[in-house]
């Protein structure tokens, strides 16, 4: 069991998560978070402090959500970042890809200057 970033993190970052986490298994992507589900001690501190409310306990995802759950493991395979088990996020870790649901995600509008 492990908490999972979802959909409102896309294109946010904040990043105020990968301060918190104690266990350092938020790593970054190119457009969001995504928390190594083997790696999260479940300490719930993460969701205390996302400001967009993009994480939730894996056990209560509400169900528009639920696909997250799997975007976030199938994040670390070869088949998207390769990372697998990396062992603690630092900014050496980010890698510039999504998982191909996240890529496909329209981006906002920029807004003229």
């Amino acid at each position: 069991m492990a908490y999972v970033i979802t959909e409102p993190c896309i294109d946010v970052k904040d990043g105020a998560c990968t301060l918190a986490c104690p266990a350092d298994c938020i790593y970054e992507g190119g457009r969001m978070f995504y928390i190594h589900p083997g790696e999260c001690i479940n300490c719930g501190l993460c969701l205390s402090i996302c400001p967009v409310d993009a994480i939730h306990y894996d056990q209560e995802l509400p169900e528009a959500a639920r696909r997250f759950e799997t975007i976030n493991r199938d994040f670390f395979g070869p088949e998207v970042s390769g990372l697998g088990d990396p062992g603690g996020w630092d900014r050496s870790v980010s890698v510039p890809v999504d998982h191909p649901e996240v890529a496909a995600v329209a981006k906002p509008e920029q807004q003229p200057a």
